[in-house]
């Protein structure tokens, strides 16, 4: 069994003043941070696949109503730019 080892504490001195800061002080994102990036890549991920779309049945003719469709151009820019609002949230989210 490994043993935990304690947090190594380092001194400082702010303006004179000694601050003690340890170094679990120092992680930038937590696992809650880093499951609210991959819930925001998977909702942009979606969001990209949906505006790719399918292949059309004859390559030789122009369908607007896939290329048109309101899945290509209002759902798929929603899921996008919402996973993108999403990943600036787990970015700034700060741990408690």
């Amino acid at each position: 069994m490994a043993t935990q080892q304690p947090t190594k504490k380092t001194t400082t001195t702010v303006k004179n003043v000694p601050v003690q800061t340890s170094s679990e002080e120092n992680i930038l994102f937590t696992k809650d941070n880093y499951k609210w990036m991959l819930i925001g890549l998977v909702i942009m991920a979606i969001g990209f696949f949906l505006m790719a779309g399918g292949k059309s049945g004859n390559p030789g003719a122009f369908n607007d109503k896939d290329i048109y469709s309101p899945m290509r151009i209002t759902v798929a820019p929603i899921l996008i730019v919402a996973g993108l609002l999403l990943e600036i949230f787990a970015i700034m989210k700060k741990t408690k």
